[in-house]
């Protein structure tokens, strides 16, 4: 008998409810996954807020009655890509000025992300972040 094994393409996309539960879900797939491409200690845990933050936005932010909202990340030589999809393409995020109006989660991606920003589709918005391997 043949046994396959399998092997990590750095590539990961997932379509989750747009619930709270689906954000949640996707922090913890996100996890399983670094783990599996052999990514542990702080720039997992820089990657794993973001896709926390990046998901509850797109949930409490960009929920459409009906639509899901979809994680992708990729890893390249030094970094992890993480994109967040959601229905809502007039919602764009914009960072608070001060933690105490809300906001301030963005404030952390800016923070853990080399880059961020926000790109439209034909139907919603991708919010994307590029985490550094070698830290923030």
């Amino acid at each position: 008998m043949k046994s396959e094994t399998a092997t990590p393409t750095g590539e990961f996309t997932l379509r989750l409810s747009a619930t709270r539960r689906g954000a949640r879900l996707a922090r913890l797939l996100a996890v399983q996954e670094l783990r599996q491409w052999g990514l542990s200690g702080p720039a997992a845990d820089a990657v794993e807020l973001v896709v926390a933050e990046l998901a509850n936005n797109a949930v409490q932010h960009g929920w459409v009655p009906g639509r899901d909202f979809e994680v992708r990340m990729g890893r390249g030589g030094d970094h992890v890509r993480v994109e967040l999809s959601d229905a809502r393409g007039e919602a764009r995020p914009v960072p608070a000025r001060e933690p105490d109006e809300g906001g301030y989660g963005l404030l952390l991606v800016a923070a853990l992300a080399t880059a961020w920003g926000v790109r439209d589709r034909s139907v919603g918005k991708t919010v994307w972040a590029t985490v550094p391997l070698g830290g923030p």
